[in-house]
């Protein structure tokens, strides 16, 4: 099977079940957010974190590849072959949140972005998860998207957030806290 198809050489691509769409529709870049935010994970992952991120970040991409099946495929197509993020997808991440922030101080103050290379990237990771977040509540508000997505990828979010805490706890590197006042 060669790579390149030469279908999506006019611009339009298909969703599951074979609705063809521009490239450029709401769906199409919520999904491919989504295929960043994995790809972001994928470089995290390449620097090497401590073994219990690592399990959990091969867990998030495996999951997100759910999400972007899910998102590629309307409401009204049907199929064993495409699994749909659910009520449990949710309730596994605050799972992991709640184990996570009984490591970490609790926050008195906002930080800023940053740290280590690994906590760095985490919240990168972040906020291409918040950009999926907007593109998949913009998607929602014109069509039926399902109840769980939005839900998933806001929880994702904090998720991600919690996990740049702790990879930077565990490599000894200070949380740098928000200065509001006048510059010095």
């Amino acid at each position: 099977m060669k790579i390149y198809t030469k279908t999506g050489d006019n611009g339009d691509t298909s969703l599951f079940g074979g609705k063809r769409l521009p490239k450029s529709t709401l769906r199409i870049d919520a999904y491919g957010t989504v295929d960043e935010l994995n790809a972001q994970l994928g470089v995290v992952r390449a620097l090497n974190p401590p073994d219990e991120i690592e399990s959990i970040l091969e867990q998030l991409q495996n999951q997100l590849f759910v999400l972007g099946a899910d998102l590629a495929t309307p409401m009204d197509t049907v199929s064993p072959k495409i699994q749909r993020i659910q009520q449990d997808h949710i309730q596994n991440l605050e799972k992991i949140i709640d184990q996570i922030e009984t490591q970490l101080k609790p926050l008195q103050s906002f930080i800023l972005p940053g740290g280590q290379l690994v906590g760095s990237q985490m919240h990168l990771a972040r906020t291409v998860c918040r950009r999926a977040e907007r593109l998949v509540d913009a998607l929602g508000r014109k069509e039926d998207i399902g109840k769980f997505l939005l839900v998933y990828l806001n929880r994702l979010a904090d998720l991600l957030f919690v996990l740049a805490r702790y990879a930077n706890i565990l490599a000894g590197t200070a949380e740098t806290k928000w200065n509001d006042g006048p510059p010095k």
